[in-house]
């Protein structure tokens, strides 16, 4: 549902802001990111896609998503989940922007602290949040970005009884089932085969980029999801896991390996994951890293209130 807003009172008069509450936005949210996508940048057109889709069944009512235009340009976009979390893009261009975008934060949260993630290079971003208050909280989880280049990825290989293949589109239970399976160690996860549905019918999605590992049962025990912005020749990757009982067995390199493959005969040079960098969750980066992934830039995560 669009919202009519009056802009704000830094807001440069050519610009206009338009707001959204719920599910809507997203189109315009992954324009700017690829736009204006650079290693540099927090977000990929995947997380974006990856993000809104797999969450918008359950969570979509507390999501209030703000764009602003210049023109036919997206030039910034905030997307605040209630009552105190943001996500935002602004255009390194148009810097004086991100006050702005941190000053309608401020005004359309519900909660008493405020927190907000950027990566640590998107320097625009953080000189308007510590401005406006903000500070970093260093004991709070972070996640580096990790990149490989594609012209030299190993062959993968699984144990006998086990098949690497890309998933087919009307795959989604099965597809649903291994994603919970990886992704209940600490609880149950949400993630129904309704959401699978809302992400495998989220452009930038291609069944031959989602990978999977299939036992002699017939069911997908690993997976690995690459979403591949075409302008930039860049795969994120996003999500991976491993049903618990199929661990070191190196399916999850293996799952991986593939769909990195299949990002290259698709265009792709090279590519990007984001594992926790902190040593609060080590597992994932050590996985990565031990198939030709290499750290670069960290998240930083900062507070208000």
């Amino acid at each position: 549902m669009q919202l009519s807003r009056p802009a704000g009172t830094a807001m440069l008069r050519s610009v206009q802001m338009t707001e959204y509450a719920g599910r809507d936005g997203l189109s315009d949210m992954q324009e700017l990111v690829q736009r204006t996508w650079s290693p540099a940048s927090r977000l990929h057109l995947g997380d974006v896609a990856w993000e809104r889709s797999v969450n918008a069944r359950r969570s979509a009512d507390s999501w209030r998503t703000a764009v602003w235009r210049d023109g036919d340009d997206v030039v910034a976009w905030a997307w605040l989940a209630q009552p105190s979390h943001l996500l935002m893009t602004v255009d390194p261009d148009r810097p004086e922007l991100a006050a702005t975008v941190v000053e309608w934060f401020q005004t359309t949260a519900d909660g008493p602290k405020l927190a907000v993630g950027v990566l640590e290079t998107e320097k625009h971003l953080l000189t308007a949040l510590e401005s406006a208050g903000f500070r970093r909280d260093d004991d709070a989880p972070y996640f580096t970005h990790h990149w490989i280049s594609l012209d030299a990825l190993t062959e993968p290989v699984v144990p006998e009884g086990f098949t690497l293949r890309h998933v087919r589109q009307d795959e989604v239970a099965k597809r649903g089932a291994v994603h919970r399976a990886a992704w209940s160690d600490l609880g149950p996860s949400n993630v129904t085969d309704e959401d699978m549905a809302e992400v495998m019918s989220t452009w930038p999605y291609r069944p031959e980029l989602d990978w999977v590992v299939e036992n002699e049962a017939g069911e997908f025990v690993a997976s690995a999801l690459i979403w591949l912005d075409e302008q930039h020749q860049v795969g994120l990757v996003e999500p991976v896991g491993c049903a618990p009982a199929y661990r070191r067995r190196g399916l999850g390199a293996a799952v991986n390996l593939a769909a990195l493959h299949a990002l290259r005969e698709a265009g792709g040079t090279k590519a990007v994951v984001c594992p926790r960098g902190d040593d609060g969750y080590p597992q994932a980066r050590a996985l990565y890293q031990s198939f030709g992934f290499r750290p670069g830039s960290r998240t930083l995560h900062l507070l208000l209130g």
